[in-house]
């Protein structure tokens, strides 16, 4: 036989045997982008790339509180597919230019939700819908039409397979808005029969938003404008049965012309399928960083979701040519050295998404960093919650603080150390939550309200509860972001600071009562707020933020021995800690906050101010509790279905935590440069580290009733205590935890 035969048959046989063998699936094929849609988990199944400024989603509601994603589950009509949307926030907005398209005419469907009226839609079903990463599809039940969606970074692929119609058309509505937001303005140019572009400027959460858009058509149209309604009616003359009518849509929050640029840069054709597949690439590419080794094929689901969810958000704000909106709503030169970033929902994501980034993908945090820091140059202050360069005034404490000095502690600097220094202390000296549109250092020095005369420079040292809305939990976080910049002053050397902001950090301890054991509203006598009932809730006007008194006893991070102290020492501090989670979950009050959700007793995971609690049971000596509460939430109040979250995802957050106790460990404080080990339910993690390192996490006898760990290894050396440095992580290796079916460690 002859060689080349040989080698034919060889190679035939290698194919066979590969053929044979199971293959390895690609991790975006465990990705689910419907978990969150349902309960209040406010996500969107739509087309999206890792922090593209595009998000191409379908819209079913537009009022009430379950319609900040636009989607809801188990809402049974679309209204149509809009380019812009919030993932997992508890305030909605966005939901700029929608696309619906028909045939003969648009129908009404019935309100969804909370919507008061009938509008333009059409019924569907699940079984005829399916999304994946950059990637939905659903069938228009009314009108017969297929829509397919994806996206690049600053544009949305339309394909809509027709039926046989002599009158195929698409509804452009500029003044469709999620909750209903107020439209200042708006307007169309029609650029011959295959091309349109507009703009719209909307006051809503963010107070003067502009947002324009450049779309092009694969079949010529004629066109009816409603300049009352803000609508635009293209008709496409007749149709096929099956024939593909594509659209392209360039967005911007700069002018149309940033929207033609974006446009014609990344979309240059009319091949659907490669953009989708380029989209999916883009996305494995972003996952496949860490690889999971479970046979538990449900938590891989929620695992790859949770990251998923994870790189949404903060949002690309520049376009391709470097132009973005300033803070100060100007229009900043092309420099495509930087890239701006939106979509900063601090309060919320400082907890876990950021600490998870500064691990896994540092690049991008220390750029969302220097965005930070943009805005502080431009808006003269550090936002709390930025959105579309807007200053929205909302939630409390000043949390880009604890990005930029985490970050800096574990050794991430690509920024302006000094200016980012200069940004924390400047912004602790202010109250942020009324500000206007476009503020600048001047009006921050004439017109708002120095946080000082509050507290700072007082004799008291805690803001009193009769004169500030919710002043315990800004007092705590104040403190905690004190602390942070005092971290910073020291490193840096900035010694008179650090005395000042050091004695600063200390201020939670006025808020404790030891008569109750709680932190507790104190007035400007000294007095302590009455009546006082610990599982009392009244959203939005009480001493606490979105919880009660049982979920913001515990958030002294940065002093968990002080703490500890205040309660009466370890043994009384773990009484305590054990109630919080076997007390009644009831709530009580006549406006009970909606956010305290996912409750164990009165623990509340489905809100951030609870997310660090479970770990102190690590610092007080008894980490076995820390073991079973993390087993627990991660197994029942975390699932693969639309209702798979326990509160409002919040850009990020509720699936980081996820995401790090998944892999075994958590960031308990950030600002300090190490983590604690909880309870690993995956047999082995590997993560991707920077210079082709790898840290691989290895749960040693693990299984679903084998949730305590019994010893830890770090690269061979046994851990005394669950706390291992950031240091010990980036510098690759091996963290072995060896897993038993009851408390050992």
């Amino acid at each position: 036989m002859s060689q080349k035969k040989i080698c034919v048959k060889a190679f035939i046989l290698l194919s066979l045997l590969s053929a044979c063998m199971p293959q390895e699936k690609e991790v975006t094929a465990y990705v689910n982008p419907f978990i969150g849609t349902g309960g209040h988990g406010h996500t969107y199944p739509g087309a999206v790339r890792p922090h593209g400024l595009v998000q191409l989603s379908p819209d079913t509601r537009l009022a009430g509180w379950d319609a900040c994603g636009g989607y809801y589950y188990e809402d049974t009509g679309i209204l149509g597919f809009s380019h812009t949307h919030l993932s997992g926030t508890g305030i909605g907005d966005y939901g700029d230019f929608l696309f619906l398209p028909f045939t003969g005419e648009p129908q009404q469907i019935a309100p969804n939700g909370e919507d008061r009226v009938s509008r333009f839609g059409s019924r569907f079903s699940h079984e005829q819908e399916s999304a994946s990463p950059g990637y939905y599809s659903v069938v228009l039940q009314d009108y017969g039409v297929k829509a397919e969606l994806t996206a690049t970074e600053h544009a949305g692929f339309h394909q809509y397979s027709f039926p046989r119609s002599e009158a195929p058309g698409l509804l452009i509505d500029l003044g469709s808005s999620i909750q209903e937001r107020r439209v200042l303005d708006a307007r169309f140019t029609i650029l011959g029969d295959t091309a349109i572009e507009g703009m719209r400027r909307v006051r809503g959460w963010a107070l003067n938003r502009y947002a324009y858009f450049h779309a092009r058509f694969s079949k010529p149209f004629t066109c009816r404008i409603e300049e009352t309604d803000h609508r635009a009616f293209l008709n496409f003359g007749q149709t096929r049965q099956g024939e593909k009518v594509k659209v392209k849509v360039g967005i911007s929050f700069v002018d149309e012309e940033g929207a033609r640029k974006n446009l014609e840069k990344e979309i240059p054709g009319w091949e659907f399928d490669d953009v989708r597949r380029d989209a999916a690439r883009s996305w494995e590419a972003e996952l496949s960083g860490i690889k999971v080794s479970s046979a538990d094929e449900e938590s891989k689901t929620i695992f790859y979701t949770s990251l998923y969810h994870a790189l949404l958000e903060p949002t690309i704000s520049s376009d391709v040519d470097g132009r973005y909106r300033t803070m100060e709503n100007a229009i900043a030169e092309a420099d495509t050295t930087y890239t701006n970033y939106t979509v900063f929902s601090l309060w919320d994501t400082f907890r876990a998404l950021n600490p998870f980034l500064t691990i896994a993908y540092p690049e991008k945090e220390e750029a969302f960093i220097r965005s930070l820091i943009r805005k502080y140059e431009e808006g003269g202050i550090l936002p709390m919650w930025e959105l579309a360069s807007n200053y929205t005034g909302t939630m409390l404490g000043y949390h880009a603080v604890p990005l930029i000095v985490d970050a800096y502690v574990k050794g991430l600097r690509n920024f302006d150390v000094e200016k980012a220094y200069e940004a924390c202390v400047f912004s602790s000296s202010y109250d942020t939550v009324h500000v206007s549109p476009v503020i600048n250092r001047r009006i921050l020095h004439n017109d708002l309200m120095s946080i000082g005369k509050q507290y700072k420079n007082s004799q008291q040292g805690y803001i009193p509860s009769d004169k500030v809305n919710q002043a315990v939990a800004k007092g705590l976080e104040y403190a905690y972001n004190d602390w942070l910049i005092a971290q910073f002053a020291k490193d840096l050397g900035k010694t008179d600071d650090y005395a000042r902001y050091e004695k600063l950090a200390r201020n939670y301890t006025h808020y404790f009562d030891p008569s109750t054991g709680f932190m507790r509203g104190k007035r400007s006598d000294g007095s302590w707020n009455e009546p006082f009932i610990p599982n009392a809730s009244d959203h939005g006007r009480s001493d606490y933020c979105e919880g009660n008194a049982w979920q913001w006893a515990w958030f002294v991070p940065h002093d968990v021995d002080g703490l500890i102290d205040l309660m009466g020492g370890r043994e009384a501090f773990v009484t305590k800690l054990d109630s919080l989670f076997t007390v009644s979950s009831e709530l009580v009050g006549e406006n009970v906050s909606a956010d305290i959700s996912g409750l164990i007793g009165q623990y509340a995971h489905g809100n951030e101010p609870s997310h660090q609690t479970v770990f102190l049971y690590n610092l007080a000596g008894q980490p076995w509790k820390t073991q079973a509460l993390v087993d627990s939430i991660l197994y029942t109040l975390y699932s693969n279905d639309p209702d798979g979250l326990s509160g409002n995802e919040d850009c990020g957050q509720m699936s980081a935590w996820y995401i790090l106790n998944a892999m075994g460990f958590y960031s308990y404080c950030p600002g300090i440069p190490a983590y604690t080990v909880g309870r690993p339910i995956f047999d082995e993690v590997s993560l991707r580290l920077k210079d082709g390192k790898e840290f691989v996490v290895r749960a040693v006898n693990n299984s679903r009733t084998n949730k305590y760990v019994q010893s830890i290894r770090l690269n061979g050396k046994e851990l005394e205590t669950p706390f291992f440095a950031h240091s010990d992580l980036t510098a690759g290796g091996l963290l072995e935890i060896f897993m038993t079916d009851r408390p050992a460690y």
